[in-house]
């Protein structure tokens, strides 16, 4: 099998679990070179980069968390002078944390603003200086961030419209350098943050159209599509990755 994203260089924030550490395997089966950062899971994150590895990949764990913005231009920096460049960026670090609106305090509203958001905005204007025409980068949006029907989610959606957004006005002015943006957004998708056996699940299920919860290598290969060279026609969307939740 020809490795689609054989040569490529590839930073995922967040990379150490979940959709992350998913999205980091795949792009390295796929042949990218990957850089994936992490804040407080240091084992999970080696344990990531020895998967890759042992595949037969190259990999590095970088310390950075995404609401420190020197933090995350470091990673950004360390991973394009270990590599040379990055020509595939994935903003995926984020958090949701929920509860009703009227129980969400500012400290809540501030942690999900400057991990979701903000660590994106960081992120993507470092790693811009380093990436060559033709790249690519992938937001991990949410299908909250367009239609929200889950309760709980109040102050989380509202970040992840800002990360629609977001993606739709950066493919504008990006566009000349044949750089992409896209804005992946799952739905409800198995993983420790949102376990299909949890309190939270019911409801979730419920609203899909396939009755189930997605998996982590769902995800992971509509971003690995988004990321491939044949891809390059598409910029400014929001793919969903929803099992119907939206539909």
């Amino acid at each position: 099998m020809s490795k689609k994203l054989e040569g490529k260089i590839a930073l995922i924030t967040g990379g150490s679990r979940g959709i992350g550490a998913g999205i980091a395997k795949r792009l390295a089966a796929d042949g990218a070179d990957v850089a994936i950062t992490y804040t407080k899971g240091a084992d999970a994150a080696a344990a990531v980069v020895r998967e890759i590895e042992r595949a037969g990949g190259k990999a590095i764990a970088i310390q950075a968390d995404a609401t420190d913005a020197a933090a995350v231009s470091a990673s950004v920096e360390k991973t394009a002078a270990t590599f040379g460049r990055i020509d595939i960026l994935v903003n995926n670090a984020g958090t949701a944390i929920p509860k009703s609106f009227e129980e969400t305090t500012l400290e809540d509203m501030d942690h999900m603003l400057d991990l979701n958001v903000r660590g994106a905005f960081v992120a993507t204007q470092a790693a811009l200086k380093h990436m060559k025409n033709g790249g690519r980068i992938i937001m991990i949006g949410s299908c909250v961030g367009e239609r929200m029907m889950t309760p709980g989610l109040v102050a989380y959606s509202a970040t992840k419209g800002a990360i629609k957004m977001f993606t739709q006005g950066l493919s504008r002015e990006v566009g000349h350098r044949g750089i992409t943006v896209n804005n992946v957004q799952p739905g409800p998708i198995d993983t420790d943050l949102n376990p299909a056996a949890g309190d939270w699940a019911v409801p979730q299920k419920a609203n899909t159209a396939l009755g189930r919860f997605g998996t982590v290598d769902e995800v992971a290969a509509l971003v690995a599509f988004v990321a491939r060279p044949e891809a390059s026609y598409i910029t400014g969307a929001n793919l969903t990755v929803d099992g119907g939740t939206n539909s």
